[in-house]
């Protein structure tokens, strides 16, 4: 009996200390996010090691690469295109990863969408999630794997590796089309490709609130919301400077609602400045 009631007052004393620990994440919001994002990446990253356990896997500097068999020939182009995507995003933001990286190359578009759960029909060339970058082998989309220039621009290694850096920078505490947005302007600025205009066809121009956005990116029209959250991040820019963008970020890592982060970071009103962006996107 003295050993149960020994096991007993242990299991208390664990039981207390879990309390007195989740009590002080939540006094501290910030490891709160923290907490919250170390759990998903470990989640994702398990999962990952699961499905991908007998792929093949190239180590880099910065990564590890997983792939099949038949993308043999294609796992060098996407290693030399990661390596570059890493040093550009990261004197970008003047921000590198805490951990080597995960890559995860999937033969077509069909398993690629399978490891999200999304529809086969489902086309992306790259995904980040959870720490781990999925992307479209570049021998399913581009004729000549003689293209590296071409993928490096057009392919999805700058766009995907932004994400991880804003997950990063913002401990996990961030929306869609602000993620989508910061990806594309980064993008842009270092690869020089940006999305086609939605509207350039004839289509009747039409646009979001970023309420919307935030509570309804993807049941959205994508290509008006990934345009649209491009247009946000260009307005920001432009009309408070650069640098506004990575203070929001920080806010944004110390916990702040996105709203109360732009607020903050641009000294106006959320109302105001919405309102401001919506005349914007009008008048342009």
């Amino acid at each position: 009996m003295p050993e149960i009631k020994s096991i007993n007052q242990w299991m208390i004393m664990a039981i207390v200390a879990l309390l007195i620990l989740i009590l002080y994440l939540y006094i501290n919001s910030g490891l709160v996010a923290q907490a919250k994002q170390s759990l998903m990446r470990f989640m994702v990253g398990q999962e990952t090691n699961i499905r991908t356990g007998q792929w093949n896997e190239m180590q880099t500097e910065h990564y590890a690469i997983k792939y099949l068999p038949r993308d043999e020939d294609s796992v060098n182009l996407v290693a030399e295109a990661a390596e570059e995507a890493y040093f550009s995003v990261s004197s970008h933001f003047g921000q590198k990863p805490t951990r080597q990286t995960t890559i995860v190359i999937y033969s077509d578009t069909k398993s690629l969408a399978a490891s999200f759960g999304w529809d086969k029909n489902e086309k992306a060339l790259g995904v980040y999630w959870g720490g781990t970058i999925r992307v479209l082998s570049p021998r399913a989309w581009l004729s000549d794997l003689g293209q590296r220039e071409r993928f490096k621009k057009e392919g999805p290694m700058v766009h995907e590796f932004t994400h991880l850096i804003v997950d990063e920078m913002t401990k996990g505490n961030y929306n869609r089309w602000w993620t989508e947005g910061i990806s594309q302007y980064t993008e842009k600025k270092i690869t020089g490709f940006e999305f086609a205009n939605p509207f350039a066809g004839g289509q009747k121009f039409q646009y979001y609130t970023l309420e919307n956005l935030e509570k309804n990116f993807d049941s959205l029209d994508q290509s008006i919301a990934y345009w649209e959250s491009l247009q946000a991040v260009d307005y920001i820019a432009n009309n408070y400077g650069e640098e506004k963008l990575y203070t929001i970020l920080c806010y944004l890592g110390n916990g702040y609602a996105m709203n109360k982060a732009t607020e903050t970071a641009l000294a106006i009103d959320y109302k105001t400045f919405a309102k401001d962006f919506y005349c914007y996107l009008e008048n342009n």
